[in-house]
């Protein structure tokens, strides 16, 4: 199935065209009709899914239209509620990708932040508001969010919300929205709360259920490197000492980081630009064009701006920092090793991301392998990872050193060199 077979209008269209998108997901295809019919929905789907598009482009069509019908109107048409910061951000930045050309109005608001920017943009207007639970009912009780005119309700990761003690915060929400509206309702799980939950809010509901692609390619080489945070930029300058690493994609978490790390390997004398949703699209298809034809060597993406990239033969991805949401190092490291190529993915983790990691390996079924042996270890903080077999046969250890894989704490500043292994791959 292709996005022409979905019915979408023509700006849509254009939107996702720029965006590199060719083929919708099992669960675009399956709940892009049913929403675009003002259906109710339940699905079961994870991020990593390509669920936030599911939603995200019926939801510009429908509210196109309506805004075409009634154009003054400025209230909140459509409220998504997500239990992260991360999350929301992102989310945000979907609606603006794929309504490029509509004209929506869309705000993101979060707790752990000043409201002062937030309340502005909420006074401006808004179309599609994203939304934490807790920032949200602070606004409301400050009279800063009507959502009595709302006419779609998505709550996203309910079970996450069970999880993290939002579950009474949501109830609040829901009791202030209209009783007639279209809900969409995602879970990874459906825990008996969640499940009663979600049939007291939805009306006859089209039930979507599919899975995360929850496993890495045979041909991609994952390692690890655990590094302070203020040494990673020195440990990426340092791997890119190598010629054979000829192109790489690095992968933030925030626009602000990536715009950090280019700065930080101009000043090194390595070519590299970002792309992230700050930038013009002209700017972004640039960097990725200069990308593909060896002008730059590094292309430095968060992951919203990175869909939709296909290089060649690319050999090499690097996460500068390991992603909050564990199904998105699944797609971050399957840019390389594509279509039976071999490719290497490496990671960098402090102290702070091993959460992060242990989500990691719980989702791909084995721990990445460790590379212990490189001149930023991270200091005074023991590896809690669970020792497993490399996807490769490791490289000798020099005489005395010992297996450092498993719990024990690096040791001392080593300069040696990365991966001997990892190096000669790249130039295969």
């Amino acid at each position: 199935m292709t996005f022409e077979e979905l019915n979408l209008i023509e700006p849509i269209m254009q939107a996702l065209k720029t965006e590199g998108y060719t083929s919708p997901t099992p669960i675009q295809a399956q709940s892009i009709p049913l929403i675009l019919e003002k259906r109710d929905l339940l699905g079961c789907a994870q991020t990593g899914t390509g669920k936030t598009a599911a939603f995200a482009i019926p939801i510009l069509q429908l509210l196109h239209k309506e805004k075409l019908v009634d154009p003054g109107n400025k209230s909140i048409k459509a409220l998504i509620l997500t239990p992260t910061r991360e999350l929301a951000i992102q989310i945000e930045e979907s609606f603006k990708a794929y309504g490029r050309g509509l004209g929506m109005k869309q705000l993101v608001i979060f707790g752990g932040v000043s409201q002062h920017a937030q309340t502005q943009g909420l006074q401006r207007g808004v179309d599609i508001l994203v939304a934490t639970p807790g920032r949200l009912i602070d606004l409301i009780n400050q009279r800063f969010v009507n959502i009595q005119h709302l006419k779609i309700f998505v709550l996203d990761e309910a079970d996450r919300m069970l999880d993290m003690g939002f579950i009474h915060d949501v109830k609040k929400v829901i009791a202030k929205i209209p009783q007639k509206r279209q809900t969409l309702f995602f879970s990874a799980t459906m825990p008996s709360e969640i499940q009663k939950l979600a049939n007291t809010i939805l009306s006859n509901p089209a039930k979507v259920e599919v899975t995360p692609v929850s496993s890495t390619a045979d041909t991609i080489e994952q390692a690890v490197y655990f590094v302070d945070k203020d040494n990673k930029r020195h440990l990426l300058k340092h791997l890119l000492e190598d010629p054979k690493i000829k192109s790489v994609l690095v992968f933030t978490r925030t626009k602000h980081g990536a715009d950090r790390v280019v700065k930080d390997l101009d000043k090194s004398g390595v070519k590299a630009q970002a792309i992230h949703g700050n930038k013009s699209q002209n700017a972004r298809q640039s960097a990725i064009n200069n990308f593909k034809n060896g002008t730059t060597r590094v292309l430095v993406a968060t992951d919203i701006a990175a869909r939709g990239i296909d290089v060649d033969n690319l050999s090499h991805v690097i996460n500068y920092e390991l992603p909050n949401i564990s199904e998105t190092y699944v797609h971050r490291i399957g840019r390389t090793g594509r279509a039976g190529a071999s490719g290497i993915a490496l990671s960098f983790c402090d102290a702070e991301e091993k959460e992060f990691l242990r989500d990691i390996h719980k989702l791909i079924g084995k721990a990445v392998p460790v590379i212990d042996e490189h001149p930023f270890p991270l200091q005074n903080h023991f590896v809690e990872t669970k020792k497993a077999a490399p996807t490769r046969t490791p490289r000798r250890r020099p005489e005395g050193a010992g297996n450092n894989q498993g719990n024990r704490a690096p040791q001392g500043n080593r300069t040696t060199k990365p991966n001997n292994n990892l190096r000669r791959k790249a130039s295969n």
